[in-house]
């Protein structure tokens, strides 16, 4: 069952703003946290070394503020690239709250990252981590939907073919003919969220399936 959504009820399950848990979902693996870390001390140190060797100088304070802007990138980073994909999904002209179920489970392994490395010979071999995902096929009584995948964890093992499961869909129609998007979505009976990243403010969304399905 599709209900569609008006856009304030849109703009109080995703926040403009990046919240807490988006925030550590913004943040990536460690390799992407070491990544910011090198970017904002190496950028900070640079333009701090700068800004002292401009002392007295119209130029001064201007660079002084740039090497604050880079020691808080680890910061304002992951901020930034949260609001940005929150920003993506409220950009859709059509979202509806969906009722369904589960219809289908696999899995699937997925390569995260991958670097060369030196053998015990010298030669470089490709290494590549890998984690297996889980892909949910979501669907009501006129069928088949759309897909939810993400990384799988133990928490998962209750979902089974049947399990009802609520999210957002987004469209770039009225009808939905097609999905565009989906957002983390809710197994209220396995007392469970899942997704890849937490679009939606929980407590607001469970309100809202109980404003909108209790007839």
């Amino acid at each position: 069952m599709l209900i569609p959504l008006r856009p304030k009820e849109l703009e109080r399950l995703i926040p403009s703003v990046a919240t807490s848990n988006q925030f550590q979902a913004a943040l990536g693996n460690p390799r992407k946290i070491l990544q910011r870390i090198i970017i904002s001390s190496i950028g900070g140190v640079v333009t701090f070394l700068i800004s002292q060797s401009l002392d007295r100088t119209q130029f001064y304070s201007l660079w002084l503020i740039l090497a604050v802007v880079f020691l808080l990138y680890i910061l304002w980073g992951p901020i930034l690239e949260a609001s940005r994909i929150n920003s993506k999904l409220r950009s859709y002209p059509f979202a509806a709250l969906f009722d369904g179920e589960v219809i289908d489970i696999f899995t699937q392994e997925r390569v995260e990252n991958s670097h060369e490395q030196a053998n015990k010979l010298g030669e470089l071999e490709l290494i590549e981590n890998r984690r297996r995902w889980l892909i949910l096929e979501i669907g009501d009584e006129d069928g088949y939907l759309t897909k939810i995948d993400f990384p799988l964890d133990n928490k998962h093992q209750s979902i089974q073919n049947g399990s009802q499961i609520r999210c957002i869909v987004f469209s770039n129609n009225r009808e939905f003919t097609s999905i565009n998007n989906i957002s983390d979505a809710w197994l209220p009976r396995n007392r469970l969220w899942v997704g890849e990243y937490p679009f939606l403010l929980k407590p607001a969304f469970e309100e809202l399936c109980f404003l909108r399905l209790r007839n």
